[in-house]
């Protein structure tokens, strides 16, 4: 365990997980969506650690499918990604930079950065976040 992940938090983070999305896919749906498996395999070991954990897809998605968007190549999409993805972090207290290969993710690092938030690379360096009662969450 890293000397970081020692480190108790005192109230959760909301922790974007930041990694390959459209990276990689050529625009292929399945390929797309084992990249969003990926990302989401990341929520539980951040919720377990006590913290809250978030995909900007998660929130990006109905945005602009509301704006009419229909799918990762129109206009809509290239528009709204981005954008959403960077208003989200200034909510988010910390990003975790996940494995691979992406532009958006790179983006997203260097954003966290400017806003002076951290950027773990490794879900153990989260600090642990204890419930009132002293055990593990």
């Amino acid at each position: 365990m890293t000397e970081t992940a020692l480190v108790e938090a005192s109230k959760p983070l909301l922790v974007l997980i930041a990694g390959p999305y459209l990276s990689g896919t050529n625009g292929d749906p399945r390929r797309i969506a084992l990249n969003r498996e990926r990302l989401e395999s990341f929520a539980l070991p951040i919720y377990e650690r006590g913290h809250l954990p978030m995909v900007a897809e998660w929130v990006a998605l109905p945005i602009m499918h509301a704006a009419g968007g229909r799918g990762t190549d129109d206009p809509v999409f290239r528009a709204y990604q981005y954008p959403v993805a960077h208003r989200l972090l200034e909510c988010c207290d910390a990003v975790l930079r996940i494995p691979g290969e992406s532009r958006g993710a790179d983006l997203d690092v260097g954003r966290a950065r400017e806003l002076g938030l951290p950027v773990y690379t490794d879900v153990s360096q989260l600090p642990l976040r204890r419930n009132p009662d002293g055990a593990s969450r």
